[in-house]
């Protein structure tokens, strides 16, 4: 059995209002409505795209949203699921950098700027490291740990035996608060003492320990911490 998709006036479509006015004027629901391009018979393409927004926690929540949490949203199938996470994919590749080696880090915000969409695409504590060479230019990269906010973010033999294997000179870590309060824990700051004093036995020094939450990081270097 067919049914009439609920379908909106001419002048609240947004691919009429993308081809006026530029995507860049578009709203967060109206590109995602884009996406969808259907509604369903209980409500517009446009309603469906505002429910969807409704859901997330905040918009950046969507980085990190899967196929099945899709899936599990009313109006919403396989095929509209596929299209957003391609698209959520295909914005990611374009905000970072195609090739992070050879990068030279100069600051806390550099590496901000450049690692933070690949440790921000998880709704898990990530611990993240970056191994350099003698310019602070990046050799390598790898994600050591991925656990819980209630479990220490990985022993230190991990990062050493990575760093090793990645001929590094000095070593920057950093990890995601899925709270978005990048404010050090307890645990934080121990662990980092830790590494640092292992760091430099083994000589290859600790730079940083960088905390990336919602828009904003923390630097134990910047705060003389190490």
């Amino acid at each position: 059995m067919s049914y009439k998709i609920k379908e909106l006036p001419l002048d609240e479509r947004p691919r009429e209002k993308l081809k006026e006015k530029g995507a860049k004027n578009l709203s967060n629901e109206e590109l995602i409505a884009l996406l969808l391009r259907t509604g369903t018979k209980e409500e517009s393409v446009k309603d469906l795209s505002i429910r969807l927004v409704k859901q997330l926690k905040n918009f950046r929540e969507l980085n990190s949203i899967t196929y099945l949490d899709l899936m599990k949203i009313k109006g919403i199938k396989e095929a509209k699921a596929i299209t957003i996470m391609a698209a959520i994919e295909l914005g990611r590749r374009l905000a970072t950098p195609k090739d992070l080696k050879k990068l030279k880090i100069t600051s806390a915000e550099n590496v901000y700027e450049h690692f933070r969409l690949k440790i921000l695409d998880t709704k898990q504590e990530k611990l993240f490291a970056i191994f350099l060479n003698t310019k602070n230019e990046v050799i390598n990269y790898e994600t050591i740990f991925i656990g819980t906010q209630n479990k220490s973010l990985t022993h230190p033999r991990e990062i050493f035996h990575a760093a090793i294997k990645n001929s590094a000179v000095r070593i920057i870590l950093l990890h995601n608060h899925p709270t978005g309060d990048v404010t050090p824990s307890k645990e934080d700051i121990a662990f980092t003492t830790n590494i640092k004093e292992l760091a430099t036995m083994l000589q290859i020094p600790l730079m940083d320990h960088i905390i990336i939450g919602e828009n904003q990081y923390f630097s134990f270097f910047d705060q003389q911490m190490l």
